[in-house]
């Protein structure tokens, strides 16, 4: 075991008790805060778009998403493609798209309809998108070509057949080997291609984890993604069900075997997200887009927006999100006003998260007020030696990287518990039932 942390218990339950609590009131959303149009940022930022359709329902997963249906599909694409353009006209710019889901690859012709209308409205920097493997297909990766895609982020969780059929992936998506052939097959298409890998689930042995670095390292990728599994109120029960109960002590283990394995071929873009070492240089994304720009814009149902130091979030009903649109608005329905020491917490959360915050950002946003607003915080992290401060910026160290891997999982737990909240509120939202509404696929975590 390397010995870049020396041992986990400095970083364990009293921390991991405040941290849920301060991530939950930054995101319980304030019903006494009309949700008002977003005001267009005065500099380019980020537009994340929202595709929730998904061919099987991971039981991990608590993001919006619903069973696919080619005609919900389809009338959810039309709406969506109006809603980029309100944007549009509303003076917003957009340097950098990311699409996730859901699996935004179930419907090709109309998102690559979509892509282009996005190229078309905006001069677009860096363009990321999402699949699922079986979907490494020539078909959808040509349109996906077509559309000058930058970045293909793949699904993936494991190459290990027996933790794919407990994730009731193996059956959708194939096994362990087919998988790897695909990623093989699809590399050099695009700019980056991304994988994306979940560890520390119950079943998962040393052994099995060692396999899946041994595979990524060998299928030479451009980037992958290593996230601790995570869940919410609405899939602690599937979990448990399918995958057992994990042991949060083991993360540490697995977190510094995967730096072991990964290094010196990849180095860390993020605590999470590691990109190979002999990639060219420019632009490179990474899935939590937030960390690399200051403001950022969701559409489409489910979608998040951070502008101008307030949060936003879309309907999670389809038939609501159908409705706003239609009459001429966004799909936002909620929003939460940030205090000053909220955003400069958020910022050094996310910031420090893609390993470094740069003074000139922390002058330019927050003048001295940071320094002395947020020196418990600096103080804590620098004590147990998991940031440094550095001529240009504060840095995550070795250690840090694990704290903050551990934290960005707690402040997107906190995210999973607010979006099962906006689930049960679906009910109540006024759905107008008709023949051409979209109806749900499936109640609980998935209904619409």
């Amino acid at each position: 075991m390397t010995q870049w942390c020396g041992g986990a218990p400095w970083f364990k339950a009293p921390f991991m008790r405040i941290l849920r609590r301060e991530f939950a009131i930054v995101t319980r959303f304030d019903d006494s805060v009309p949700a008002a149009p977003i005001a267009a940022p005065s500099a380019p930022c980020q537009l994340y778009v929202h595709v929730p359709f998904c061919e099987s329902l991971c039981p991990f997963c608590s993001f919006q998403r619903v069973r696919y249906r080619e005609d919900k599909a389809r009338v959810y694409f039309e709406m969506l493609r109006r809603e980029i353009r309100l944007y549009r006209d509303r003076g917003f710019i957009f340097a950098d798209v990311y699409v996730g889901g859901g699996t935004p690859t179930v419907s090709p012709r109309e998102l690559g309809e979509t892509l282009r209308l996005i190229r078309a409205c905006w001069p677009i920097r860096t363009l990321s998108v999402e699949t699922n493997p079986n979907h490494l297909r020539p078909d959808v990766l040509d349109v996906l070509q077509s559309a000058g895609l930058d970045r293909l982020s793949v699904g993936v969780q494991s190459f290990d057949d027996a933790l794919l059929r407990a994730m009731k992936r193996y059956e959708p998506y194939g096994c362990g080997t087919q998988i790897a052939a695909r990623l093989a097959a699809a590399r050099g298409r695009f700019p980056t291609l991304n994988v994306d890998m979940i560890f520390n689930f119950a079943q998962q042995s040393r052994e099995s984890l060692e396999r899946d670095l041994a595979i990524v390292r060998d299928l030479d990728v451009d980037q992958v993604s290593f996230y601790p599994l995570m869940t919410s109120a609405s899939t602690a029960r599937p979990i448990e069900k399918n995958l057992g109960i994990a042991d949060p002590g083991r993360a540490f283990e697995y977190y510094g075997r995967i730096l072991e394995r990964l290094r010196p071929a990849y180095e860390p873009s993020s605590a999470w997200c590691f990109s190979r070492a002999a990639s060219g240089p420019g632009p490179r994304s990474i899935d939590e887009y937030v960390t690399q720009q200051d403001e950022y814009v969701g559409v489409g149902s489910g979608a998040f927006s951070y502008v101008g130091g307030r949060m936003y979030s879309t309907t999670f009903s389809l038939n609501r999100y159908r409705e706003r649109i239609a009459a001429g608005e966004s799909g936002i329905t909620d929003c939460k006003v940030l205090t000053l020491k909220q955003r400069m917490r958020y910022d050094f959360l996310v910031r420090m998260f893609g390993l470094s915050l740069p003074y000139a950002f922390i002058a330019a946003k927050y003048g001295r007020s940071f320094w002395w607003r947020m020196a418990p915080e600096l103080a804590a992290m620098r004590l147990i030696g998991a940031i440094r401060f550095d001529p240009d910026a504060i840095r995550l160290t070795e250690r840090g990287m694990y704290c903050w891997m551990v934290m960005m999982s707690e402040f997107f737990t906190a995210v999973n518990t607010f979006r099962d909240e906006l689930r049960l509120r679906i009910r109540t939202e006024g759905r107008r039932p008709a023949a051409a509404d979209l109806v749900p696929a499936v109640r609980g975590a998935g209904a619409t």
